[in-house]
């Protein structure tokens, strides 16, 4: 299992080796085997790029995620969260995180910054899995799945950690 962290934000110091091991933890509990997963933390300029260069969206956002499984294509990335698929043991892709959407979400929804990255965390590989939420009733079951996975995971783990310690590498 591959999974790197790259932090390419000034907002908040993060700990990648603890989000990598959240990371892990996550991917266990979904039953996945192997993966290839990076993880990127950008700022919301960044995200903006992303956003509109490659799903054609006005402005920031707080995740995006693209699957590189073979199914995605002749080799070239694609966002992820198409049509379900069958169930996986592998994962192939990227999740970027904007940090400073997190913060804000974080005041308008009570929790933390941390807890927020980590619930992008999980919104992303819910997507390499197949979960989609363009539809309301899809959108529904992928947010019951991901609150069940970040209650486990806040169970597991004191999400405030993947704060600070920036100097660490995953």
């Amino acid at each position: 299992m591959t999974i790197v962290v790259a932090n390419r934000q000034r907002a908040r110091k993060i700990n990648p080796r603890r989000l990598k091991e959240i990371a892990e933890m996550l991917l266990a509990d979904l039953g996945i085997e192997a993966a290839e997963l990076g993880i990127t933390l950008v700022a919301a300029r960044e995200m903006t790029l992303i956003n509109e260069t490659f799903l054609q969206h006005e402005g920031s956002t707080d995740v995006v995620t693209f699957d590189y499984t073979q199914e995605a294509g002749a080799g070239s990335p694609r966002p992820a969260g198409g049509a379900p698929r069958a169930a996986r043991s592998a994962l192939h892709g990227e999740i970027f995180i904007c940090v400073d959407a997190a913060v804000s979400q974080s005041k308008t929804f009570r929790t933390t910054w941390q807890s927020e990255i980590v619930r992008y965390l999980v919104h992303g590989v819910l997507h390499l899995l197949g979960h989609d939420d363009r539809h309301a009733g899809a959108r529904r079951r992928m947010k019951r799945e991901e609150n069940r996975r970040l209650a486990r995971l806040s169970g597991k783990f004191s999400l405030a950690q993947i704060g600070g310690a920036s100097k660490l590498r995953a």
